[in-house]
């Protein structure tokens, strides 16, 4: 029985850890998502990056942060995330912000 639970606990937690997180297909992934949404673009735009090899390392700053002191931003008017991944082996996340 305690094999039984535990077996259970451990095929919902792997089902759940993808939860709330970007949807990455297997083989192939280029989307964009929109992250949040204010009443203009704004006139410059500003970018950040993090790479993550073969599921194990992640290196880099996607944040939003990081992408607005790239891009001299004081004032956020768009934030979007763009996933790229062939085979799970690298996965880049770009974070876009927009804004003054």
């Amino acid at each position: 029985m305690k094999y039984i639970t535990l077996s259970l606990m451990a095929a919902a937690a792997l089902v759940l850890t993808s939860c709330g997180a970007p949807r990455v297909g297997v083989l192939y992934t280029d989307i964009t998502m929109p992250v949040a949404a204010g009443n203009a673009s704004g006139n410059r735009i500003g970018t950040s990056k993090s790479t993550t090899y073969f599921g194990l390392i992640a290196l880099g700053d996607a944040s939003v942060e990081a992408a607005k002191r790239n891009g001299r931003i004081s004032s956020v008017n768009t934030v979007d995330v763009q996933v790229k991944s062939t085979l799970g082996v690298v996965t880049t996340y770009v974070t876009t912000v927009r804004g003054n």
